[in-house]
């Protein structure tokens, strides 16, 4: 059995799906409040001296902090039927289904939340391993269980679910410096859909 590995924010769509469910799945009284909270984190990360990996958490703890989340779950399956389709990329789709057709083991690793990119995993028959919210009490607490599922921590994710050596060839896509380390993983690599034995290591990507 061969395994394939995809990113998903820029990989399967064509544009960031993060920023747009924070918005979608708060309130605009909170939104608000949440901008003007995270602000400082906002202004660091623009000027480059925050980096996504860190933005990401700290804007999940404002955001989703005492949340209930029945009603932050019941958004996120509003934004994965109503949303992500309207900015998922065909190609992408034709690899996963290409894939299928193989019996290939497919897995979507994100810094995407749990909250959304489990019911759009689930509706395309496909396993997940990404970024995943903190729940107690049936409320969140903001704070992400395993940190956020970028860079290393996706190569962790992944050693922790799945036995890499069960595998005749790993298959991963990526397109930043994110999925560095989980393409390193693989035996055929994409970065940008292009396989990259084609290309220069993309050290600057963003």
């Amino acid at each position: 059995m061969n395994l394939a590995l995809f990113d998903f924010d820029g990989t399967i769509t064509n544009q960031d799906t993060y920023t747009k469910f924070l918005l979608y799945a708060t309130p605009k009284h909170r939104v608000i409040a949440a901008l003007i909270l995270a602000s400082p984190i906002i202004i660091l990360y623009k000027l480059g001296l925050l980096k996504a990996s860190r933005t990401r958490p700290a804007l999940s703890r404002i955001v989703f902090w005492n949340r209930r989340a029945p009603e932050v779950l019941e958004s996120a399956k509003e934004f994965a039927e109503h949303y992500l389709p309207s900015v998922t990329r065909e190609e992408a789709l034709a690899k996963i289904e290409w894939h299928k057709q193989r019996g290939d083991e497919i897995y979507v690793v994100s810094a995407s939340l749990n909250s959304y990119l489990s019911f759009w995993c689930n509706a395309q028959g496909i396993k997940f391993i990404c970024s995943e919210l903190e729940l107690k009490n049936n409320k969140l607490t903001g704070r992400y269980v395993s940190g956020d599922c970028s860079l290393d921590n996706k190569v962790k994710g992944i050693k922790r679910t799945l036995d890499l050596s069960a595998f005749e060839t790993i298959f991963a896509y990526g397109d930043t410096e994110e999925d560095m380390p989980m393409l390193a993983l693989a035996d055929e690599k994409y970065f940008r859909w292009q396989r990259m034995s084609e290309l220069a290591e993309p050290s600057d990507a963003l």
